[in-house]
């Protein structure tokens, strides 16, 4: 019950089955988010709007992975099973149904991956010392 109550209040909902890394943030929100039973690291930033989710594919079905330190922007859509690299900055409106390396810029639709040297600096809320 607690789990539907805060679906409609808060517009949001994550699968019991995710795991979900320490530092996970979702912004302020006025659309939906839907995590399915998926895999995600530290640090993560989650925009309005996304859904992250499983696909069916040639016979597979498969859900992301996220690594550590990773931006996904407003009305982004990542599916199947695909793995997000370390530091990755997924720019808003991006469908993602391909691996991305770490350290990349995604943008466009269709997307295009972009090397990077730290493309989420700014963008991380809440990161703690790792001292």
């Amino acid at each position: 019950m607690l789990k539907r109550r805060y679906r409609f209040k808060y517009g949001f909902e994550i699968s019991a089955n995710a795991q979900i890394g320490e530092g996970f943030y979702l912004s302020d929100h006025c659309g939906p988010v839907v995590i399915g039973p998926v895999k995600i690291g530290k640090y993560c930033n989650i925009c309005h709007c996304v859904t992250i989710g499983r696909a069916y594919k040639d016979g597979k079905i498969g859900r992301p992975t996220i690594d550590d330190y990773v931006w996904i922007g407003t009305g982004s859509v990542l599916v199947g099973n695909i793995s997000i690299g370390k530091n990755v900055l997924i720019a808003p409106n991006t469908f993602v149904n391909f691996n991305v390396p770490d350290n990349s810029l995604v943008i466009g639709n269709p997307a295009k991956i972009i090397q990077r040297d730290n493309p989420t600096k700014y963008y991380i809320n809440n990161i703690l010392d790792e001292e």
